[in-house]
């Protein structure tokens, strides 16, 4: 990594009142990648969610790329991976972006050419998210929040029960800003419970950081579109090369779909297109296993040619078939 690059990332570690948003130019015409993967150097005291948030990362995403760190006690001078490098999310790139499976809100202000992205909290099972097209029908600061009959039943059946409503202040989960979306009852707001961000924590609603969603509420107009997917795996280009971005799947499509990498593959055929070019299986491979949230070569440096036509349905044919074979190799480890 850059030397001045990660002295710059320590500087802004060491000032702990400090957030670090992630804002980056769009990437050149043909190109899907924003970031570069950081490293800072914990305190003693530090947990995964100060990190996260001093970084506008999310839980989830840390303890991905760091699996092998106690999430709770890294430890003194323990090195931590920061994924702060994204492949941008198929599809159009205006609006706002919403990555379930990524835990991750990507925004393109309008005629600025750049990404501002964040992490957040989303439903948890049982509870989930939807994912669709929408709008932001209304803004609001320092809402006041009335809980729905399913939510006042859940609480009241836990022995919490809720007030009817619940106006602005430290009570309120809203936070002090809300987007309001066309997807009736569904809101992108901020928290009193910073720690939930980068989790499966809220009852469908979009939770960001307080920072972060005070930001976004200055920068995003209202009928901004919304669109939300669920894409645990994401395929983008760098200078000629393919990089794969793999997420764990959220629970639900794994207790339904199980170790499946279907959708890996038909991320990658998507984005080769009529490239004729051949991944290496095994860097493939690898990322579906690891699921570690950071972008992966999987192809070679391009070679200087024009590019050839349109994948055979033969080749088409071995790309499915390597990734099945992928697929059953890692059901039986």
């Amino acid at each position: 990594m850059n030397r001045r690059l990660f002295g710059l990332t320590a500087l802004l570690y060491s000032l702990p009142s400090l957030g670090l948003a992630l804002s980056f130019p769009l990437p050149p015409a043909g190109n899907d990648i924003v970031g570069n993967t950081l490293q800072v150097q914990t305190r003693y005291e530090d947990t995964f969610s100060d990190i996260a948030r001093l970084n506008d990362l999310g839980y989830a995403e840390l303890a991905e790329s760091n699996p092998d760190v106690d999430p709770w006690l890294p430890g003194e001078g323990t090195t931590i991976v920061l994924p702060t490098r994204f492949i941008l999310p198929a599809g159009p790139r205006e609006g706002i972006v919403i990555n379930l499976a990524e835990l991750r809100l990507y925004y393109y202000p309008k005629d600025e050419g750049r990404v501002i992205t964040h992490p957040l909290g989303i439903g948890r099972e049982g509870w989930s998210t939807p994912t669709g097209i929408a709008r932001i029908t209304r803004k609001q600061h320092k809402p006041t929040w009335r809980p729905p009959k399913s939510i006042l039943k859940e609480h009241a059946e836990n022995g919490d029960p809720l007030p009817a409503v619940v106006k602005p202040g430290p009570d309120n989960p809203l936070g002090e800003h809300a987007l309001y979306l066309s997807m009736s009852g569904y809101l992108i707001h901020g928290t009193n419970k910073p720690y939930g961000v980068g989790m499966r924590v809220s009852h469908g609603c979009i939770r960001l950081y307080p920072e972060d969603i005070a930001s976004l509420f200055e920068q995003v107009p209202v009928n901004t579109p919304v669109r939300i997917v669920n894409t645990p795996y994401k395929a983008g280009w760098e200078d000629g090369r393919l990089y794969v971005e793999a997420h764990p799947p959220l629970s639900e499509q794994r207790a339904e779909q199980g170790v499946n990498f279907t959708p890996m593959v038909r991320a990658i055929l998507s984005a080769i297109g009529e490239r004729d070019l051949k991944p290496d299986w095994d860097a493939m491979k690898l990322a579906a296993k690891g699921q570690r949230g950071i972008p992966v070569a999987v192809t070679s440096a391009p070679p200087t040619q024009l590019q050839q036509p349109l994948l055979s349905p033969q080749k088409n044919l071995l790309l499915s078939n390597s990734l099945e074979k992928a697929e059953i190799d890692a059901g039986t480890e």
